[in-house]
This record gives C-alpha cells, structure tokens and sequence, in this order.
C-alpha cells in the first residue's frame, strides 16, 4: 500500500517545509546560545579534554603537576619578598625619637623578616635550603637575627623516600638498589639540602661503602630556583642599592649546577687524592676512593670518623690538637697556594672528620684527617695565587703599601676599601689586621666589638660594596679561610696561632720564590752573572721564610724538653 501522503502531494509538500524549518530554527538556536555562551562552553570543553588528558597521558599528568608546583613555589618566594620588601621599607622610613628606638626598630624587623624567609626556604626546600645554609654561615657579614634564626635549616633538611631513590637508581645504572647491594640501610646516616648518604654493601664484592643519592626532586626545580633566587636579589638591589647583592645570586648559580653533577665531584676526589698521596706525613690525609660515578649517584669507600670540632674525642684517643691543626694549615695552605691544584671551597664541619690509626711510614701520625663531599672546587689561576701569597707576605711583615698593591691586583679593591678588606681577610678587627701580630688569637671581646659594628650597620655597606667588587674565586678563598679558622680556633691549639701562619708563610714563600725564578729565566740568560746573583737573592729570601717554621720547633723542642727535665727532677 502507497503512503497515505502521496495521494495529498501538497499536504507532502507542507509537512517536508514544517520539519526542514523546525530544524533550521533548532539550529540557528543552537548557534545563537553557543556564540552567546562561547566562553564558559570553551573552558568547560577545554576542562573535559584536560581532565580526560591529565587521567589517560602520563606525560601531561606530569607537565601539569610540575606547573602546579611550579607556581605554588614561585608563589612562596613572591609572597615572602613582598613582605620583606614591604617590612624593610616601613622601618627604614620610619622617624625614631633616637638612636636607640631605630636599632630596637630595626631588629625587630630583621627577626620578623628572618622568620618570613625560613619558612619559606624550608617549604621550598631543594637549593632553598642550601641559600638558608649559607645565610647562617655568614656571621661575619649579615646581622645575627638572620644568621640565628637560618640555624634550624642546618640540621633539618628534608629527606627523600627509598622509593623515588629506587627509582632513580634504575633511571641513572639500569639496577635497582637490591640487584646492585647485598645490604642497603634504609635510614641516611646524612641528609643535605642537595643529597643523602646511606651505608650499603656491594652485592659484587662484599665491600661496605657510602652512597651518595641526589634528591631526585631537584632536576625539576633547579632551574626555576635558580631564576626565583636571582630575579630576587635583582629586586633587592632596585629597592636596596646600597646592599649590592647579586654577587650573591651570580655565585649561587655559577656552583650549583657544578654540585649538582657527581662525576665531577668523583674526578675532583681522584685528583685530590692523587696529589696528596704525597704529602700525607705532612697532611694526614684521608680522601675516601671512588666506586662508581653517575651525574647523581656517587659510590665511594665507607670511612667513619668523627667531627675535627669534637675536641673530647681528640683528647680521649691521646690525638695531639697541635698536630692536628698543623695537618689541616698544610692542607688547605698547599691547595690554596700551588699552581694547578684544585681548592676544596666547603670544608666545613660536617666535611671534615678525624679517626685514630696506627702510625705507619707513609703516615707516621697516629689520626687521618678525612675529606669528604669535593663537589664545590675551583682553580684559582696561577697570577692570582701569586699576588695572595704575596699579600700574605707582606701582612706578616706588617707592610702596609705592599699589602695595598697585591691586594688591589688579586681582589679589585681600592685604597678606602683596604682597611675593612684586610679585616675581613683576616678576620680580625680593623687595627690588628693592619698591624697584624700573629702570637696572639682573636679575643672574644675583639669578636664582639666587630659583631657589634656590623649589626649597628656601620660597616655593613661598605662590606657589601667590597663583595660586589672581587672577584668570585676570591669570595670562596675567603669562604675556605673563613671556615679553616673557626675550625683551628675550636681544636684550640697549646701551640696557638703562630706554627699555623709559619706553615701558610712557607707555602707562600714557595709560590713566591717560583714566580721569582721564572721572572730572572725570562729576563737574564741562564747561567750569566746576572742571573746566578738574583737567582742566590732569591734562594736566601725563600731560605729565610722556611727555616722560620725550623727555628720555632726548634725553640718549641727546646721549651718542652726542659719542662719535662724539671717536672723529673
């Protein structure tokens, strides 16, 4: 049977344009809502796909995670300089009645200040930390609020689970931890801002090391830390002008990444240890062998020692602390000094440590001094070497011209800044660096009597000023002599200060008499009349410094002799 419709063609007809402009209309609705809602109907597509995306693709789960926790830290820093800036600017602006309401004003704001900061370097952590670290360690330079309230982040850095170091064992050697150890310790015996320690036991060989496990999280963040704690430093110095501290920033970032690649720090261990196996009567060195090296896992020889500042424990193992500050002044001194030898730049505390031996003929001590963690090196160039050994010369012949002319040529110093520069090299107040008398050790009254200008801000421009001017491989010379200091000032010497400084005096006679040598080789031909005469003037200056440290042991040997011939008799 034929449709009904078809004997009605018109009626057909009507209903095909009824259904064909019910649909038009439909459509053109539809249009008109979508244009009108076109925004909220993108995002909600656009939250669907991303949602849809975020559950079923690994890679954008991760990139949207690391945006997310990008913007929460760049956010932390952001809210934390703002108040800083906003507090510093209120209190500086202020009008005080005296003088005494505006230091009281002004500490105030440094400890809430410092309080804003550690909080948010510990919520960010990573290289936070190690920024919080070195504002703890820099008594010298920044008022005490600070450098106490950053204490806490010495001993409380964050520590990354087994799971994610497993993880990154399989990324970095291809094995997991239990294919590559017979016995793993789950617990770190040290957890840094930058990495952890664990003792394992190789499954290869039965041997007991120390594995050095870099936070996995810091491949992500490292880069936009960098660039937070840079921008900054850049704010500080728009705000602040005269506190210049990109200085700062520049050398946070020129050696963080250096840390952050263990194969150098592996091929820094070889060479240190390399070097010194020659001069470990002098030295007592210990420098812990290299296993196997990834960019951030480092196995090295376990080696237990205890803390060079934990004098009890010297004493009690019948360990000389005169030789034992002799051992550390030969050590830094010779790589401070000697052409092409790479400097250790953090010796602090935790990376020093010393062990009771047995003498032998190699060591005829009865301790190893150990080194570890050898990430952070530099090589100073050889002129510059030259000219600090010179200054130091001329410090101890109390030489005030000379010790101008080096210091100028080796840290870019004027003449108005040498004074604060000479006690700050030396760490020493103002008028005893200039006449620099090496028997006596800094009093605590002279520590506080330059602690207390420092806080009262009366050197602390001028200072800033002289560490934007000189040269970065000198801010970490200083670092090292800064930490070396505190070290021998804790062992607390019977010898005092003296036999420390005669040791460092032959290390810079040594570099001195070298440059001097090349000088006369270039200047006079060998062997004529000239140079055999500066050749013998120079063997005696150089003669004259390195039987100095002879005559005082000798004195020192004599003194002790006769004590020991009365308390007999």
């Amino acid at each position: 049977m034929k449709p009904f419709l078809q004997y009605f063609p018109l009626l057909h007809i009507s209903r095909r344009w009824a259904s064909h402009t019910s649909k038009s209309i439909h459509m053109k609705s539809w249009k008109q809502s979508f244009y009108k809602n076109k925004k909220k109907t993108l995002f909600g597509a656009s939250l669907a796909s991303g949602a849809l995306l975020y559950d079923s693709d690994g890679s954008v789960h991760n990139f949207v995670d690391h945006i997310y926790s990008t913007s929460e830290r760049v956010g932390v820093v952001t809210q934390a300089t703002a108040k800083c800036f906003y507090y510093y600017k209120k209190t500086l602006d202020e009008t005080y009645p005296n003088e005494e309401a505006r230091k009281k004003a002004l500490s105030e704001c440094h400890s809430q200040c410092a309080m804003i900061t550690l909080h948010a370097l510990s919520t960010n952590g990573g290289i936070f930390i190690k920024f919080g670290q070195h504002i703890g360690a820099m008594t010298y330079l920044l008022p005490i609020e600070w450098t106490e309230t950053m204490i806490p982040l010495q001993d409380q850095c964050p520590e990354s689970s087994k799971e994610s170091i497993n993880e990154m064992f399989v990324s970095d050697t291809g094995k997991s931890i239990d294919e590559m150890f017979s016995e793993f310790n789950e617990v770190p015996i040290g957890v840094a801002s930058l990495a952890q320690v664990y003792i394992a036991t190789l499954r290869s060989t039965g041997q007991k090391v120390a594995v050095k496990c870099q936070h996995p999280e810091l491949k992500e963040f490292i880069p936009v830390d960098v660039i937070l704690t840079k921008t900054v430093f850049a704010l500080m110095d728009k705000v602040f002008p005269e506190y210049p501290l990109m200085w700062l920033g520049d050398e946070l970032q020129s050696s963080i990444y250096t840390e952050l690649d263990f194969t150098k720090e592996a091929e820094n261990a070889i060479n240190t240890q390399n070097y010194f196996k020659n001069f470990t009567k002098i030295t007592a060195l210990k420098v812990p062998d290299v296993i196997e090296a990834h960019h951030r896992i480092l196995i090295m020889e376990y080696v237990e020692g205890k803390r060079l500042d934990n004098t009890e424990f010297i004493d009690n193992n019948h360990i000389s602390r005169a030789d034992v500050s002799s051992c550390l002044s030969h050590i830094f001194s010779n790589m401070i000094f000697t052409p092409n030898v790479g400097l250790h730049c953090d010796p602090h505390g935790g990376n020093l440590a010393i062990r009771p031996i047995k003498p032998t003929k190699t060591n005829p001590h009865n301790f190893e001094i150990i080194l570890f963690d050898h990430g952070l090196y530099r090589f100073p160039k050889t002129q510059m070497r030259r000219d600090y050994a010179r200054f130091w010369l001329a410090l101890l012949d109390q030489d005030q011209e000379k010790m101008k002319i080096y210091a100028k040529r080796f840290a870019n110093i004027t003449d108005e800044q040498f004074p604060l520069f000479a006690a700050a090299i030396t760490g020493r107040s103002i008028d005893v660096a200039l006449h620099y008398d090496i028997s006596t050790r800094r009093s605590k009254e002279e520590i506080n009597s330059m602690t207390s200008r420092f806080i009262d801000g009366e050197f602390l421009p001028d200072l800033m000023s002289i560490l934007s001017r000189i040269p970065r491989i000198v801010l970490l010379i200083l670092k090292t002599n800064d930490l070396t200091r505190y070290l021998d000032e804790c062992l607390n010497s019977p010898l005092g200060p003296e036999r420390t400084f005669l040791i460092m005096t032959q290390y810079c006679a040594n570099t001195v008499y070298g440059e001097d040598c090349e000088r006369n080789d270039k200047k006079n031909g060998r062997w004529t009349l000239r140079w055999t005469i500066n050749y013998i003037i120079n063997w005696l200056c150089y003669e004259r410094r390195r039987n100095q440290l002879f005559i005082y042991d000798t004195i020192l040997w004599y003194r002790q002799l006769t004590t020991q011939m009365w308390n007999y008799f």
